[in-house]
């Protein structure tokens, strides 16, 4: 059943400062479209609200509604994806422009958008089990951050994202979601031997092209 309302904050092109990489702006923004196209193919997820200032990103997420002719063309198994502008005032200032958005008589997550080896069915396994909890969260595979939260409708989000995240969340009341350490959920990338471990996970076709 599609129900959920997910949010995805992308630095775009200003993102991964610590990733090494000779286009690292064009990277980070192909990391940031397979994460969204894969939350989209999700089987849960009903729409996807990504958090934005990076035009190119924004453009090419637009885009996906009208041209069948990309990889991404419209399908029975693609949901409506909004761009909204990021307010340029952090990480969570941005999550919090994206839950405003959405509705609140839905579940909803946020979800980091640099998970570029993200399996759709990890994502649907993931929120099955959150549906059952008021709130949720998801560590990293280092087991200090967090790449998704959850909450059920009507229940205030409030996410506290950056450096040590896994602990604050786990303060303000997040259960943990027991998720394998392998899932693709918990693969983020912020540094060349995260790219690495992504890749063989398995990641998404363009960040593969310019990996």
């Amino acid at each position: 059943m599609r129900e959920w309302i997910v949010v995805v904050p992308v630095k775009g092109a200003t993102g991964k400062s610590r990733l090494e990489h000779p286009d690292r702006a064009e990277l980070a923004r192909a990391i940031a479209l397979d994460t969204i196209e894969a939350v989209s193919r999700a089987e849960r997820v009903a729409e996807v609200v990504v958090v934005t200032s990076d035009a190119h990103v924004a453009a090419e997420v637009e885009g996906w509604r009208d041209d069948v002719s990309t990889g991404f063309a419209r399908s029975t198994t693609t949901v409506p994806v909004r761009v909204i502008p990021d307010p340029g005032a952090g990480l969570n200032a941005a999550i919090a422009a994206g839950i405003a958005a959405a509705d609140a008589t839905r579940p909803r997550a946020v979800l980091l958008g640099d998970l570029p080896a993200l399996d759709p069915r990890d994502l649907d396994a993931a929120l099955d089990a959150a549906a059952s909890r008021p709130r949720s969260m998801v560590p990293d595979a280092e087991g200090t951050g967090t790449t998704l939260v959850t909450a059920r409708p009507g229940v205030k989000l409030e996410p506290a994202f950056g450096d040590g995240s896994a602990a604050r969340h786990r303060v303000a009341g997040f259960a943990e979601l027991h998720v394998p350490a392998a899932s693709t959920l918990r693969r983020d990338v912020d540094t060349a031997d995260q790219l690495r471990a992504a890749a063989g996970l398995g990641l998404g076709p363009r960040t593969s092209a310019l990996r």
